[in-house]
């Protein structure tokens, strides 16, 4: 898998595929019994190697390799499990969806951090992470919406069109992830991490009132920071994603073991989540700067 992209496929093997059986040796000589090799091979009629012969040979789901179908049924069913859960926050009590998307939010954390970091996957963990998180993007949306009207539906609408385009590009192959855009990804990536940190202690600590920090509190040439760092973490998804279908395609290449359909399905799941929180808050804040 691509290096230096996503974490979910960093430090798998995923060369280990398994492979159609060897061909038998004929080779002449004796077998463990004492016997001819050529004794030891059944024997059989032209009408039967013809036939042999005539089979198709096995694709990668007859011999236990990860293909483009595994993961879209995998990542379908993550993204259905995520909606289950938004859908219990969306209709209980206004209270108690909150109380849901704190636990979304910190129960989501600890298993994605568990699901990256464990070599094999583990189909229950990762859909167990998609409905937790389905809880707090249920809860942040009924929130938000409550607040701003509307941009659940537009940030819904907003994922899906990136996600189209950038698979689009991806396809067509005018976007790639060199090892050039790669490393710019990593350094604009960090930079965005130390800016969430320190915006999210900012208001913690009530340095910062505005619920949204620094982020819409600060302006530039009358334009809520927020805008222009939504805009990168926007981008940054999208780039993510480039190099989430980039290991996916390397990885059904290289005849990666079927499993992996599942990390390639809780990668894509990481990155559609963070993709949908950055579009909805970005949304938010130019609704409130209104």
């Amino acid at each position: 898998m691509a290096l230096g992209g996503n974490p979910v496929f960093n430090g798998k093997n995923f060369r280990g595929a398994t492979q159609a059986p060897p061909v038998p040796s004929y080779s002449h000589g004796q077998n463990q019994y004492g016997q001819p090799a050529w004794a030891a091979q059944p024997q059989m009629s032209s009408d039967q190697l013809q036939q042999m012969y005539n089979q198709p040979s096995a694709g990668p789901a007859e011999t236990g390799r990860m293909t483009f179908d595994d993961v879209i049924v995998k990542t379908a069913a993550c993204l259905a499990v995520l909606l289950l859960g938004a859908a219990i926050t969306l209709f209980v009590a206004p209270g108690t969806a909150n109380l849901l998307m704190v636990v979304g939010a910190l129960g989501g954390f600890v298993l994605a951090m568990v699901n990256t970091f464990k070599k094999q996957p583990s189909p229950a963990l990762i859909l167990t992470y998609a409905g937790l998180e389905g809880l707090f993007l249920g809860g942040l949306t009924r929130l938000l919406d409550g607040l701003y009207p509307g941009v659940g539906l537009q940030a819904v609408i907003g994922t899906l069109a990136v996600f189209g385009v950038t698979l689009a590009l991806f396809k067509s192959g005018k976007v790639r992830a060199t090892p050039k855009a790669v490393r710019f990804f990593m350094v604009a990536t960090l930079g965005y991490l130390v800016f969430a940190v320190i915006n999210m202690v900012m208001v913690w600590t009530g340095v910062v009132h505005s619920p949204f920090g620094l982020s819409s509190s600060v302006h530039i040439f009358g334009i809520p920071l927020g805008v222009f760092i939504g805009v990168l973490a926007i981008g940054l998804a999208a780039f993510s994603l480039v190099m989430d279908f980039t290991s996916i395609e390397q990885g059904v290449q290289q005849g990666a073991p079927q499993r992996y359909s599942w990390t390639a399905a809780f990668g894509l799941t990481v990155t559609l989540v963070w993709l949908y929180v950055e579009i909805i808050r970005l949304l938010a804040i130019l609704r409130g700067d209104d």
